[in-house]
């Protein structure tokens, strides 16, 4: 709080001024200090704004910030005050790998001594405690060996002018989650490297500069294949500290580095303007193709004869492609049917008399596959197995016209369904002269259950 003493004045008096009116507004909203403090505390740990705290002996103890990122320290701090104050910066948080310590005062001199005398730390080893803090040049000295690894990962690519080979390279999976991590080593070490005034006065330009270039160039790469063969990455957390990264240190004038965000895979629209982003045709293949696999897995369970099929499909085309047994046209016009098969479930030889259901059209494809043999050559029999198990489920799951809510976790409706499945599939064996076998017969029934409780919902 400002000093509000009658008759305080100072060379500062147009400043304080200001800061008075601000304070007795803050009053005027929040009535106490103690409340005014409060929601500050409360935006720092929740919000971007503030984005820092000056303290005078606050906050040492029951302040739980774990995004606090930079302690500063302008004052004499000894022993249990200084490590309560360090501890402010110690917790981890997404994309927040260790805190930073910037000690004006020299404080931390003593911070060994501290470590090996308080008595909470007591049964820790004395070697461990020392390493507790470690100097910012140390972690930078990384820096090095990190861009080595990364490069290592492309020493194979011949042409390294030719960055659809850098793409190429990348295709198998494990190779590209390694490029990720080590990317992701290599950025939040350069971005550490920036705050330390020692690497900017010390290392030489021309390293520097290579640095920028392979982190940008590498980071638009990473956009690309991320896409392209749509990941899922999990580094979502850390994504504006790097762009915070990209737009002060990476990037020069005219030039745009973005990174986007994960498209819905079932939102036609922006998957259409994302496909606006990717050049190539070979890129814009691996991108529908990944997508839609991803798409089908989430659905699988609604239809998993169906998808199982297309998934297989799609993953021949992807590997005949890189393969070079098809051209990029070719592999793009594949998958981009695929695709449409995907979004419209338009599958082939489907009697007319289930076309237009789709939950009896999974139902024929899961009784297609566990009786293939005895329904081999007569679909309006596997059509009418479909319809009359569908009826079945529907008349245990139904209430009037609405499903039962949590119907699938009813253990009462769960067995008189499946009851219900048994004497249909027994009664349908002479009806319409199918042999099925007690196997056939749990199989079919189970995986139509998987399929209802996908679908009726």
């Amino acid at each position: 709080a400002p000093d509000m003493r009658e008759g305080e004045e100072d060379s500062f008096e147009k400043a304080d001024n200001k800061v008075k009116i601000f304070w007795n507004a803050m009053m005027d909203r929040f009535k106490k200090p103690e409340d005014y403090e409060k929601n500050i505390i409360n935006s720092f740990k929740k919000k971007e704004l503030p984005e820092m705290l000056i303290v005078v002996d606050k906050l040492l103890t029951g302040f739980d910030a774990p995004c606090a990122t930079v302690l500063y320290l302008t004052r004499p701090l000894k022993e249990h005050t200084l490590l309560q104050a360090i501890a402010r910066v110690n917790r981890l948080y997404p994309g927040k790998d260790y805190g930073y310590i910037i000690d004006y005062f020299g404080n931390l001199k003593n911070l060994d001594d501290a470590l090996t005398t308080y008595s909470g730390l007591e049964g820790f080893d004395e070697d461990d405690l020392k390493g507790a803090i470690t100097a910012v040049n140390k972690e930078i000295q990384k820096l090095p060996q990190a861009h080595s690894e990364l490069h290592d990962l492309f020493k194979t690519v011949k042409n390294k002018l030719d960055h659809s080979a850098y793409k190429e390279h990348l295709y198998d999976d494990a190779v590209r989650y390694q490029f990720y991590e080590k990317l992701s080593t290599f950025g939040r070490l350069l971005k550490l490297a920036y705050t330390s005034m020692e690497y900017e006065l010390n290392t030489p330009q021309l390293i520097k500069t290579k640095y920028r270039e392979d982190y940008k160039f590498f980071l638009n790469l990473r956009e690309i294949v991320k896409y392209s063969y749509s990941d899922d990455l999990k580094f979502e957390d850390f994504e504006p500290q790097v762009q915070k990264l990209v737009d002060k240190h990476i990037t020069t004038d005219g030039e745009i580095v973005v990174l986007t965000n994960r498209v819905n895979i079932f939102d036609k629209e922006l998957m259409e303007k994302e496909m606006e982003r990717i050049g190539g045709k070979a890129a814009k293949a691996d991108h529908i193709a990944s997508k839609t696999v991803r798409a089908i897995n989430v659905r699988m369970d609604e239809d998993p004869v169906f998808y199982k099929k297309l998934s297989q499909l799609i993953k021949e085309t992807i590997d005949a492609y890189h393969a070079g047994r098809l051209s990029e046209v070719e592999y793009l016009n594949k998958v981009t049917s695929y695709e449409k098969d995907f979004s419209t479930r338009r599958q082939d030889n489907v009697p007319s008399s289930i076309a237009d259901n789709d939950i009896q059209i999974a139902f024929f494809n899961q009784t297609n596959a566990v009786l293939e043999a005895e329904l081999k050559d007569r679909p309006d029999v596997a059509a009418a197995l479909s319809q009359g198990i569908d009826a079945t489920i529907r008349a245990h799951i139904f209430d009037i016209s609405a499903v039962i809510v949590d119907w699938e976790h009813n253990n009462d409706i769960q067995g008189r369904l499946r009851i219900a499945l048994d004497d249909f599939l027994y009664d349908a064996k002479d009806q319409f002269g199918v042999a099925i076998t007690d196997q056939q017969l749990d199989e079919l029934e189970e995986e139509c259950l998987k399929i209802a409780k996908a679908r009726y919902k």
